[in-house]
């Protein structure tokens, strides 16, 4: 295993986890090692002054009800500058989970609406191939993975 080409990937909760690893003033500080990347989709963002330690690219939809993109937005915009930076991708319209081809059509769960997005899926797949590609030195393959 190469540790300079490690990312990590987090999903809703799990990409709320990976924000506060990667965060020097919360988890990362008790670590010498570090990630190199992370990818999360739709985390809850709530790390006002965000100090991360990776080049972070999270995608959400601007329609979930579960990660909030207002409080993904103002993480960003007041994270600070000494951080690794943080790439803000949101999809016009998509609701939490809109990776999940199972989510099709949508469902209501604990009043939350689910909903897969085969676009905004698709493009969230190429930019994680692109940027990790940029971030671990590989190369991107052009084939999408199977769903």
């Amino acid at each position: 295993m190469d540790p300079a080409r490690i990312a990590v990937l987090g999903r809703s909760m799990g990409g709320g986890s990976a924000l506060y690893a990667l965060d020097h003033d919360l988890g990362a500080q008790y670590f010498t090692e570090r990630f190199r990347a992370a990818i999360l989709y739709s985390p809850g963002c709530g790390i006002p002054g965000a100090n991360l330690t990776a080049p972070t690219l999270i995608l959400t939809g601007e329609a979930d009800e579960m990660s909030l993109v207002e409080q993904c937005r103002q993480m960003v915009a007041h994270a600070r500058p000494r951080g690794a930076a943080i790439a803000l991708t949101v999809y016009p319209g998509v609701h939490h989970n809109f990776d999940v081809a199972l989510l099709n059509p949508g469902v209501r769960f604990r009043g939350l609406w689910l909903e897969y997005n085969e676009p905004a899926a698709r493009d969230a797949e190429a930019k994680v191939r692109a940027f990790l590609a940029t971030h671990l030195g590989t190369a991107a393959v052009d084939e999408p993975t199977s769903r």
